[in-house]
């Protein structure tokens, strides 16, 4: 009897099995189609081309989907493959790249800078104090983006085609031409070298390791310093311990890491076209991926900060998550945008004064944010092809935010 029983039970727990299985299914169903109707709701207003969101946790991608068009002429749909730049939300691959550089005994944190450079930076105001690699990470370097970092950094893509494209943007930024390329290496030296021609107001008044100030440039002394230290460029480097490990397969930092025809036109504003452009200094901006890829990572964060990470050690996560500097490190501090990472920092990771940890992003026709919750652990994504500088764009941007954070603890249910 107890035979027959067990094999007449075991189809009905199969059975009730599935049964719920459905019913979730029906249920994120729901959820899903609710939340693609109220974010296409704030889409129609028409303040973006293209965009594409996602919300995840520390196990995996819980929703994720894009709105609108990738390529407005050519009715090119936004999905979650499609991929774009993401601006300064990659420097926090920069951290990861650092602690791993670190891990593998290539250079520690506390190092100073010129033990690995090839020429000399010191902050000519301080220059018997020497600045260290963690100061470029938690920006107290006291090295500053100058005029020339917005004149000289960007270039056109080689082989292009211009026409109806806008050749700088926001009437500052200059777009150089793919003749005029220079390396990462060349323009570090030309703005931060002692006798370097672009050196000119790159550094601050404060003394290295004392004041916070945001710098881009030092993001990518950081990244040129790991090739120093490694022996590898930063593309190759990330791509071995951080795309390849988490199966970020459409990433990478240059063209020709990717498969560019999935890549996203840029707009300065819903009706102007940027042209392609990259970066001397890539890595404080220019890397390139799709809202199905950026969720695979920021669900490895997650799971890093709660000690459970597989591209970094349980030390080193600690420490990238680490808060590194205090209010007598900042001049101003904002306690008014939750979403500001400009609070406290890690290394090359932001934290908001609410506690939401992550980045944010801005570059031509790119707009991104990318944090979690370490409460609940529950993470969002947005990336953008269209800038916004007006209060209703504003609005728009941080309405499916909201309404993102409005659905997500329905889908962790």
């Amino acid at each position: 009897m107890k035979k027959c029983l067990l094999f007449f039970m075991t189809p009905l727990l199969l059975i009730s099995c599935q049964t719920l299985k459905i019913n979730s299914s029906s249920a994120s169903r729901k959820i899903s189609d609710s939340l693609d109707l109220d974010i296409n709701k704030i889409y129609q207003q028409g303040n973006f081309n293209g965009f594409s969101v996602s919300i995840v946790n520390d196990e995996t991608t819980l929703y994720q989907k894009g709105f609108g068009f990738s390529d407005i002429k050519e009715k090119k749909p936004y999905t979650i493959n499609t991929i774009q730049n993401i601006a300064s939300v990659s420097k926090t691959l920069v951290g990861i790249a650092l602690l791993k550089a670190q891990e593998l005994g290539k250079l520690n944190l506390d190092d100073p800078i010129q033990k690995y450079l090839p020429f000399k930076v010191i902050n000519p105001k301080f220059p018997e104090t020497p600045i260290t690699i963690r100061q470029l990470a938690n920006h107290t370097s006291s090295i500053l983006d100058n005029e020339f970092y917005l004149s000289k950094n960007y270039f056109l893509k080689p082989n292009q085609n211009l026409n109806g494209a806008k050749l700088n943007f926001d009437d500052e930024q200059v777009f150089n031409t793919s003749d005029s390329i220079i390396t990462m290496a060349a323009f570090l030296k030309n703005v931060l070298a002692e006798n370097g021609k672009w050196n000119k107001n790159s550094f601050s008044l404060h003394k290295p390791g004392t004041i916070y100030k945001y710098s881009n440039v030092g993001t990518a002394l950081a990244a040129f310093i790991i090739e120093q230290a490694t022996g590898q460029e930063f593309s190759t480097f990330t791509k071995e311990y951080i795309l390849k490990p988490l199966r970020m397969k459409d990433s990478g930092w240059k063209f020709e890491d990717i498969q560019f025809s999935k890549f996203s036109r840029l707009y300065e504003n819903p009706s102007t076209v940027l042209p392609y452009y990259l970066s001397a200094t890539y890595p404080d901006g220019g890397f390139i991926t799709s809202i199905n890829d950026l969720s695979k990572y920021l669900t490895e964060l997650i799971k890093g900060y709660n000690g459970k990470g597989t591209i970094l050690n349980w030390k080193s996560y600690k420490e990238y998550f680490t808060p590194q500097l205090s209010a007598t490190n900042f001049t101003e501090r904002n306690t008014q945008n939750p979403y500001s990472e400009s609070y406290n920092v890690g290394i090359f990771m932001g934290f908001g004064y609410t506690g939401y940890i992550g980045h944010t992003g801005g570059d031509p026709g790119v707009m991104s944010m990318l944090f979690f919750d370490p409460k609940n652990n529950l993470g969002r994504i947005m990336i953008f092809n269209t800038n916004f500088s007006d209060k209703k764009g504003n609005d728009a941007f941080y309405g499916i935010w909201n309404v993102l954070e409005k659905y997500q603890s329905a889908f962790s249910k």
